[in-house]
């Protein structure tokens, strides 16, 4: 009669990691700082070169902190359950990226960031008519009081209305569609999965399009320019994702108010361009309401979680 061999060991369960909140919120700043510096050089750039050009410049830096990220992590960041999805959201990025850069050639940085703000009002509004989510009247209240606030920034018909804003507009919805797919995406690729699609389908579109948009940069100064906005656009990117790792993204997501904070400091400090006393109003109203509409999209899931 054989010897009973004995059970095999059970190894214990890795231990749950506790998101580091502080540590994140200091990261997601600094990734905010950066994303600021970078936007403020491209409106230098839009002086002399096309946008398309400076979005693919840019787009380099994004490409460059992903291949930092792979090599840290892995090829397997590359596998992905849906790949079309994670085509379009990258297709969605370098659409938005051209949209705002052709705003801010006309537009005081501020002003299009401002308005750029719109775009969870967006996710809000197709979320309950496309995904069917369930959106209470409070936060119908909030997307209408945002809605109002944009209007108080741009203004239009008294005389300050520009109509390159529109495509801050369009940004913003595009944005927007880039956050929706990242809701289809959320429950089976990993954050820097999708980061690394967006990066690789924009860089792949906008190089496709640069033979009829490139003009060789003149003087060492643009070039100067150029490299400084390609290492923020890489440095903001790596802060963000890391700080998505370690922190949790309710906690973190109001962060992303704090570009209108930076936007105005550069725009004063580069352009010369100082928000009158409605716009500074307008940017009130729609990050006290974007804030809000954050806040009741918390209790949404922290409700659903219980349940």
């Amino acid at each position: 009669m054989p010897a009973p061999q004995a059970a095999p060991l059970r190894s214990a369960p890795p231990p749950v990691r506790q998101p580091d909140n502080m540590r994140g919120i200091v990261l997601m700043a600094l990734g905010f700082f950066a994303f600021a510096a970078c936007d403020v050089q491209a409106k230098v750039l839009t002086e002399t070169l096309h946008p398309v050009q400076i979005v693919w410049l840019r787009l380099l830096g994004l490409f460059l902190g992903v291949v930092v990220m792979i090599a840290m992590r892995g090829t397997h960041l590359l596998r992905t359950k849906n790949p079309v999805l994670q085509i379009s959201r990258g297709l969605a990025a370098v659409a938005s990226a051209v949209c705002f850069l052709f705003a801010v050639r006309d537009v005081p940085l501020a002003d299009a960031t401002a308005v750029s703000f719109i775009a969870p009002f967006v996710v809000t509004v197709v979320g309950a008519l496309v995904l069917k989510e369930t959106v209470g009247i409070r936060r119908w209240i909030a997307v209408a009081i945002g809605f109002a606030g944009m209007l108080v920034v741009i203004r239009p018909g008294l005389g300050v209305f520009h109509p390159a804003i529109f495509f801050v507009v369009l940004a913003a919805c595009l944005f927007a569609s880039r956050q929706i797919l990242s809701r289809f995406l959320a429950g089976g690729d990993p954050v820097a999965t999708t980061v690394a699609y967006t990066s690789i389908t924009a860089t792949l579109v906008a190089s496709l399009l640069q033979p009829f948009f490139w003009e060789t940069p003149q003087g060492w100064g643009v070039w100067a320019v150029i490299f400084g906005m390609t290492v923020c656009s890489a440095l903001g990117e790596v802060l963000v994702i890391r700080a998505l790792d370690m922190a949790q993204a309710v906690v973190l997501a109001p962060l992303h108010y704090s570009l209108i904070i930076w936007s105005t400091l550069y725009g004063f400090l580069v352009f010369g361009d100082l928000p009158d006393g409605w716009t500074l109003f307008g940017c009130a109203v729609i990050v006290a309401s974007g804030l809000y509409t954050l806040h009741r999209e918390r209790l949404a899931m922290a409700q659903s979680s219980s349940e």
